[in-house]
């Protein structure tokens, strides 16, 4: 570790090393995967779940699966993995003075 607190490689601490960003993601779009937690998807599954299944419950009312129903689960899943980066971005702008001070989150 260095005086910053990020490994060498750029890693923030309380991540997976060798994860699939670290792998094989293009080198200048790693600090951006990094930062909206890409590498660690549980909270875009805890957004995009919910959807699925108000979608296919919606579909199974009307007796019907549709293309737009095949269209609504795409954009969600999108909606879902942009809106969980942008709020890990805005949760490590606003808490970068508290961030700061925790060693699991100083490197980040």
């Amino acid at each position: 570790m260095t005086q910053s607190g990020k490994s060498p490689e750029g890693q923030v601490a309380d991540a997976v090393k060798d994860n699939w960003v670290d792998r094989h993601a293009p080198e200048a779009s790693r600090p951006y995967l990094r930062l909206s937690r890409a590498d660690r998807p549980i909270g875009t599954w805890l957004l995009y779940i919910p959807c699925i299944w108000g979608i296919l419950l919606a579909a199974l009312q009307t007796g019907d699966f549709q293309s737009w129903d095949l269209w609504l689960i795409v954009s969600c899943g999108a909606g879902a993995w942009l809106m969980r980066g942008a709020g890990c971005t805005w949760n490590d702008i606003t808490d970068r003075k508290f961030d700061a001070q925790v060693a699991r989150t100083r490197s980040r």
